[in-house]
């Protein structure tokens, strides 16, 4: 139940929510205990404080209160984990299996490669396939075969949080003739006849753009149209939301304020706005988070008290994590809730800067366009440090995109509504209004498209501690809230538009976002030679002979090894030397000699979590699952991540690995952009670049591919990325003459330094918080 406008939350109300939500928020921490001594123990102090006829207003009930609802919110969560880890479908690793069951979500396509999750009747299970794939639906029925894999250890937390404990590698993936039956059924037909209905009477693009804004429902849109919703910061809609949710039913209320209509009827109406598109956009646990999170906000927005609203915020967290309580580790769960908290601490001031000082000339109109505007730069502003933690990057056009866009989001989602609404009868016409919202959505995506465009769209600006996060969030509220509170004393006194204190509060996000990490820089200790900076990250080209290994060490998290070299290089000992316990991921670009030669000689010397590879080595992957380390399979698209590490695979695309053609080997060579903070470095392996026309963007270091062979493609590249530094991995006296002296010869016209193992041994990169340096090892 949702607090009213202005009922007060007591004391002890608030206490019991906070400590429910502590509760379920730490019982994943926990899970596989038993839930019944927390639960018990709840249960027990909560009699006894009711039956001590004690008033529920005393503050000496506070801390009580707190933790009873703190152990009962625990044994609830422990439960609800071990609830959700046994409905997920548990075989043994490299195990060949057909598995059929009904779609969950809809289809993510990247890449060239097809994700889905399904519900077979033993269990929840993931499922990979490479393209073509049929067009499907969440309730669809499918059947795959193919062979099971562990999740690798960046992806066990993410597919945990979905219930689903394995990964199936399917060959073939089929789309059944048959649904699901009863109210999961019934709610499907009723979001299949919605999807047709978004179809009809519109482009291809443009439907495919009102099926995700409606129905979140993102993968028939078009790559280079989803690249530019994400580096325009409109990402959000592609996907039904809670900010979403909430920024349509702050515009409906608008709406039904010019019609006349009283408040409460308002909040009425809007809160059975969002109960009936719920179950129209699938009711899949993103969107009911969503529906949640919006209707707390809606109540929030609406509350007159600072108790209420954070009472409806605490009520939002409780329901979602009783669902499921590890949906706080997920990113849109934690985007959804900054939104909700910059929409309650600061919309209202927006809003009043944002209208003229003389109420008598504040039009209806006006007052909602402030709404709106107010709204969408509160959330904006919210999100932005959550949005450099995770992603690494902070879209610079996100503010005026979302702006810009505002208008006719309202218009979109309320036509597509009305139409997913009317083609429940399918005999009457939906085409007039699909036109008119596809001709909305089609102006927010050439809004996405323009503000995507300019190449400082998207900074890469990294918050890679929770610290850092933290600093970030206390010093942009600090920030916003002193300059709006001081504009608004000054308007008091003088008649003038508060865009210039909007403007100035919107500029102090960028300031409070980079702070951390400058402060961070200021204070780190100095770094080691043979450790990782504090903070930072050292890269290590080792002297293999005439192969490549490339050990990348993130400080607080597990190395990467990035080939093994030639069998008999002694890359144990190199490894031993270090100090290595442990290898997160060993990635083979490809399995010639001189690459993955020494890959089983890394995984007796030190455990490694998972094996990498694009065309796989069969023999390989066996060593690897030998050893306990799981195997995945990358393709362009794909993403290898350790820490605040991440290596983005550019290169091969999946068409070229079905099936891969052996003599094609340096061609199907993984390309990976190292990227740590702002510093990026690409590996190409051994695929050149004349063969693997890979964009990678300006670069730090280049590790040149193929031993600096010839390369008619390498001086494009150098225009391109611009490096500071090119590093070649070649062997003495190799017969090869690796390097090419063309390649050398590129090198030295545009400049750039090159550091080569035939000569210099092993080369060490450190990217500390303040830069990065590199040297041969004396």
């Amino acid at each position: 139940m949702l607090a009213a406008p202005g009922a007060r939350a007591g004391p002890p109300r608030v206490a019991a929510l906070t400590g429910l939500v502590g509760g379920l928020a730490v019982a994943p921490l926990v899970a596989g205990a038993d839930p019944r001594p927390p639960a018990l123990l709840g249960g027990a102090l909560a009699v006894a404080l009711a039956l001590s006829g004690r008033r529920p207003g005393r503050l000496t009930l506070l801390a009580p209160v707190a933790l009873a609802s703190a152990l009962l919110g625990l044994g609830w969560g422990i439960w609800r984990v071990g609830a959700i880890d046994s409905g997920a479908l548990d075989l043994p690793a490299e195990a060949r299996a057909a598995a059929t069951g009904h779609l969950l979500d809809p289809p993510r396509r990247t890449g060239g490669r097809v994700r889905l999750r399904i519900a077979t009747a033993d269990g929840d299970l993931a499922v990979e396939a490479p393209e073509p794939v049929p067009e499907l639906s969440p309730g669809d029925a499918v059947r795959a075969t193919g062979t099971i894999r562990d999740p690798l250890p960046w992806e066990r937390d993410r597919l945990r949080r979905l219930g689903v404990a394995d990964i199936l590698v399917a060959r073939d993936v089929r789309h059944l003739d048959r649904r699901r039956a009863g109210l999961a059924g019934t709610l499907d037909a009723i979001r299949g006849r919605a999807e047709d209905a978004l179809g009809r009477g519109v482009g291809t693009a443009p439907a495919s753009l009102l099926r995700g804004f409606v129905l979140g429902q993102d993968d028939r849109i078009a790559e280079p149209t989803v690249v530019d919703f994400r580096r325009s910061g409109l990402a959000h809609l592609l996907a039904v939301s809670g900010t979403n949710v909430m920024l349509l039913s702050v515009l409906a209320l608008a709406v039904l304020g010019l019609l006349g209509v009283p408040l409460r009827a308002r909040l009425g109406w809007a809160l059975a706005l969002i109960a009936i598109y719920v179950p129209v956009a699938g009711a899949g646990p993103s969107i009911q988070r969503a529906g949640v999170m919006g209707a707390a906000g809606l109540v929030a927005v609406l509350a007159s008290r600072p108790r209420s609203r954070g009472y409806a915020l605490l009520l939002a967290a409780a329901a979602t994590l009783a669902l499921n309580p590890r949906a706080c580790g997920d990113v849109g769960w934690q985007l959804s809730f900054a939104a909700v908290t910059g929409i309650l601490l600061w919309t209202g001031t927006l809003r009043e800067l944002l209208q003229p000082p003389d109420r008598d000339r504040r039009s209806p109109l006006r007052r909602a366009a402030a709404e709106g505007a107010g709204l969408t730069i509160a959330a904006t502003v919210a999100t932005a440090p959550l949005m450099a933690h995770h992603f690494d990057a902070f879209s610079i056009t996100s503010l005026p995109a979302n702006l810009l866009a505002l208008p006719a989001v309202a218009p979109t989602m309320w036509l597509g509504m009305a139409a997913a609404a009317v083609g429940q009868a399918p005999w009457l016409p939906v085409e007039p209004i699909t036109a008119l919202a596809g001709g909305f959505a089609a102006y927010i995506g050439q809004v996405a498209a323009w503000t995507a465009r300019p190449e400082w769209a998207l900074i890469e600006l990294e918050l890679a501690s929770p610290g850092a996060v933290a600093g970030a969030y206390a010093l942009l509220g600090g920030t916003l809230t002193l300059v709006l509170h001081w504009w608004r004393r000054r308007r008091a006194h003088r008649t003038r538009s508060g865009v210039a204190a909007v403007a100035l509060a919107v500029a102090a996000v960028l300031a409070a976002l980079a702070a951390p990490a400058a402060i961070e820089s200021l204070v780190a200790p100095a770094g080691g030679a043979v450790d990782p900076p504090p903070g930072g990250l050292l890269v290590s080209v080792l002297d293999v002979g005439q192969g490549d290994a490339i050990l990348l060490e993130p400080d607080g998290a597990e190395p990467v090894l990035v080939d093994a070299g030639p069998p008999g290089a002694g890359l144990a000992a190199q490894l031993r030397e270090r100090g290595i316990g442990r290898i997160g991921a060993l990635v083979l670009t490809h399995s010639d000699d001189d690459h993955a030669g020494g890959a089983g000689e890394a995984l007796a010397a030190v455990p490694v979590g998972g094996l990498v590879q694009a065309s796989a080595d069969r023999g390989l992957e066996r060593a690897a699952r030998a050893a306990g380390a799981g195997a995945l399979r990358v393709a362009a698209g794909d993403r290898v991540r350790s820490g605040s590490l991440r290596l983005d695979v550019l290169w091969p695309p999946a068409r070229l690995l079905d099936p891969p053609a052996p003599e094609e080997a340096n061609r199907l060579s993984i390309v990976m952009l190292a990227r740590f903070r702002g510093f990026r470095m690409l590996l190409a392996g051994d695929a050149e670049a004349a063969l693997a026309p890979v964009d990678a963007g300006s670069l730090d270091v280049l590790k040149v591919a193929h031993h600096g062979s010839e390369d008619p493609g390498l001086e494009a590249l150098l225009d391109r990325s611009l490096p500071d530094l090119a590093v070649i991995s070649a062997g003495a006296g190799n017969p090869y003459g690796h390097p090419a002296p063309p390649t050398l010869a590129a090198l030295a016209a545009e400049g750039i330094p090159a550091l080569r193992t035939d000569v210099d041994g092993e080369v060490r990169i450190e990217v500390a918080r303040d830069g990065w340096s590199a040297a041969p090892v004396p």
